[in-house]
């Protein structure tokens, strides 16, 4: 753990801090249908249009039911138009490689996934999606469902921010205007920034390039339509191969990689994601693209004390993620750090630490706190195989996971996953002093509470019943690349992404197999569209409440006994559901390690 490395944790912070309260500024002038933003000479008339053309009142505000369901509709005709995209990819135009049509289930898999912000990939995508596939169909969804997350962060603060209104908003107007006066603008000048650090950006055909030395491989065997070809035990039947060449993937990269940071999406254009060179060249271009995961989300909290008047409240949000982020990425550095100890009974020195799965121009520094980072956010953009961790480095991307990503979270979904746990910090709260439990003067009354928990407990049993199912059936340990608890990890931390709506994964898994594919696709939309709901009721009803004045007894939400209150709770009530899994996969496989055991 060198000084340099401090060092740069300390700047990634500091700039982080510095970035956020700007960036919760304009979020409050882009998320008022009435403020005025930088853009408005250029993006006003286009929004007008907009509206025009999609028979929209930009003056009518909605209730939670009609909020939900216009959100709901816009998700479902997207990933219809994405899933059809993509089962006629082979008559499309921009496909200079030829590429063929997605089958029924990876088609599902994958518009599924980028409709729910989630980015998990089945496949490998340079050499699977056309240059069309990749900057319409899924791009699309980038900006949409990144977007559509931040205005459900929006309608739930104006829920809280507001008193005795039924209204929340209109969803068409919050999607329409973070679009044009955020993301698009913020997307284009990052995308050129990253063409300066050497991230591609071109139409052109993929380039090959002849080896010196022809290499032998072996590779599982496929049919006609591209499915592994098994053995009578189910194992795939191998065949060598002799390349001679290889293909240098091209595209319009830089775009894509843009909002796949800005919007917390995370998929690759490639299928090294992160740590490919074209996608993330320079550790600037890494250090750049860890802030931008974080930056919106980050500003989100300033935005929520900006609409309720009380920063206070905002920056103790801000601090409690900062504290959960800082603990996770030290824990994870440090078992990078300290190394495998197998390995270095081998001879491979101490101060190495694991640098199996990572890129060296990275390092050890840099893959951990990525990986903290993309896990702490819903992104799921990877410059290392987490596969590859130790079992502990491992733990920790698995466990912000399972927190439900609100450690900054995803843009949007951070924020109104942390008020969850904000609201159940306060009903504890109220338990404990014996009083009615309040939240910026509105009493947290039977219906808040419940709806928080159900949103919580569908979290809870989609990712450990899916989970279950795949443990102990035939096409759930047949994706499995390892035994033991390695292998329980793998699957668990599949179904925790996909629930999560993070992307990322543990890189063990042969998830491309229809039981899988639509298995993993179900527990995305549960862990998007059927948690949103109950949140949604919850911002309806606090939205309808009156506010009480303070008094002696009000517990206060800024502050830090309430910083600790809230650490308290997403860590009992968050972790306390995950945590006879995680002993049985990363926790005991980390003491079998120490035996000298790998799986």
């Amino acid at each position: 753990m060198r000084s340099i490395d401090w060092l740069q944790l300390g700047l990634f912070v500091v700039a982080l801090a510095l970035i956020t309260k700007p960036m919760g500024l304009y979020l409050s002038q882009v998320l008022d249908a009435k403020g005025r933003t930088w853009f408005d000479p250029i993006l006003k008339p286009l929004e007008k249009i907009t509206y025009r053309l999609m028979g929209v009142n930009a003056e009518r505000e909605q209730d939670w039911k009609q909020y939900t369901i216009a959100m709901l509709l816009f998700s479902a005709v997207t990933c219809i138009f994405t899933y059809a995209m993509l089962r006629l990819q082979n008559y499309l135009p921009l496909n200079p490689q030829g590429f063929g049509a997605l089958s029924p289930d990876l088609a599902f898999n994958t518009a599924v996934s980028f409709t729910t912000n989630t980015n998990w990939q089945s496949y490998t995508g340079e050499a699977t999606m056309s240059y069309l596939s990749q900057m319409v169909a899924l791009v699309i969804h980038n900006f949409g469902s990144a977007a559509t997350g931040i205005a459900l962060a929006a309608a739930l603060v104006r829920g809280i921010a507001r008193h005795s209104v039924a209204t929340l908003g209109n969803f068409w107007v919050d999607l329409i205007r973070t679009t044009y006066y955020l993301l698009l603008p913020i997307c284009l000048v990052f995308a050129v920034v990253l063409v300066s650090q050497g991230v591609i950006q071109n139409f052109s055909p993929y380039a090959k390039a002849k080896l010196l030395e022809p290499v032998k491989i072996s590779v599982a065997k496929t049919d006609a339509n591209g499915k592994p070809v098994l053995d009578q035990a189910g194992n795939p039947v191998m065949e060598e191969q002799i390349v001679t060449d290889q293909t240098i993937v091209q595209g319009p990269m830089a775009s894509q990689i843009a909002i796949k940071m800005l919007g917390t999406n995370g998929g690759g254009y490639a299928n090294a994601n992160g740590a490919h060179p074209f996608e993330n060249p320079t550790p600037l271009s890494n250090f750049l693209q860890m802030l931008a995961i974080f930056a919106i989300g980050s500003g989100l909290t300033y935005y929520l004390g900006c609409m309720t008047k009380n920063q206070a409240h905002g920056w103790s949000i801000w601090t409690a993620m900062m504290i959960l982020f800082l603990g996770g990425a030290l824990l994870c550095w440090w078992a990078e750090s300290s190394g495998n100890p197998i390995h270095q009974q081998l001879g491979i020195a101490a101060a190495n630490g694991n640098m199996e799965g990572k890129e060296v121009r990275f390092g050890i520094f840099n893959s951990a706190l990525f990986a903290t980072v993309t896990t702490d956010a819903s992104c799921g953009a990877v410059n290392a195989m987490h596969d590859s961790f130790t079992p502990l480095g491992g733990f920790v991307p698995l466990f912000n996971i399972q927190l439900g990503e609100i450690i900054i979270g995803g843009v949007g979904a951070g924020l109104y996953g942390m008020l969850v746990f904000v609201v159940l910090a306060v009903f504890i709260a109220g338990l404990m002093v014996g009083r009615t439990p309040e939240y910026l003067g509105k009493k947290i009354q039977s219906f808040e509470v419940k709806m928080a928990m159900l949103s919580l407990l569908i979290l809870c049993l989609t990712i450990l019943g899916f989970a279950a199912w795949a443990s102990v059936s035939p096409w759930g340990l047949a994706g499995l690349n390892n035994n033991g608890p390695h292998g329980l990890t793998e699957i668990l931390y599949a179904y925790s992404s996909c629930v999560g709506n993070n992307g990322s994964a543990f890189a063990g898994l042969s998830a491309n197999t229809p039981w899988y594919n639509t298995t993993l696709g179900i527990a995305m939309l549960f862990g998007r569209f059927l948690m949103i709901v109950p949140i949604m009721a919850l911002a309806g009803s606090l939205a309808q409440k009156k506010i009480s004045p303070a008094s002696g007894g009000t517990f206060p939400v800024s502050g830090g006994t309430f910083v600790l209150l809230l650490l308290g709770t997403v860590l009992l009530v968050g972790a306390l559901n995950f945590l006879p899994c995680l002993a049985l996969g990363p926790v005991v496989e980390h003491f079998l390690m120490l035996q000298g055991k790998l799986f």
